[in-house]
């Protein structure tokens, strides 16, 4: 149910499109091409069983868990423009 001059659905709509866009930066953060034996960052071997789970992996467990740590963000978009929102 949408209020105002809103359509019905809309805001259902702007939901999906928010997690559309989240679906879309998280695919285009994965890694792609052939996988290193290596690790890049510290030198460590990387198993084949990671390897093979994702392929185009260039990080060991601890290095990535540690890359992934320094960039966390949260992407706060307000697509619903609700008076309540503005006014905060």
């Amino acid at each position: 149910m949408a209020g105002g001059w809103a359509r019905d659905g809309a805001v259902q709509d702007q939901i999906d499109a928010t997690v559309e866009d989240a679906v879309k930066r998280s695919r285009s953060n994965l890694p792609q091409g052939e996988s290193l034996e290596e690790c890049a960052e510290c030198g460590a071997d990387i198993p084949e069983a990671r390897r093979k789970a994702i392929p185009g992996v260039r990080f060991c467990v601890t290095c990535q868990s540690e890359r992934d740590a320094q960039n966390v963000r949260s992407f706060g978009i307000n697509r619903r423009g609700s008076k309540d929102s503005q006014l905060r």
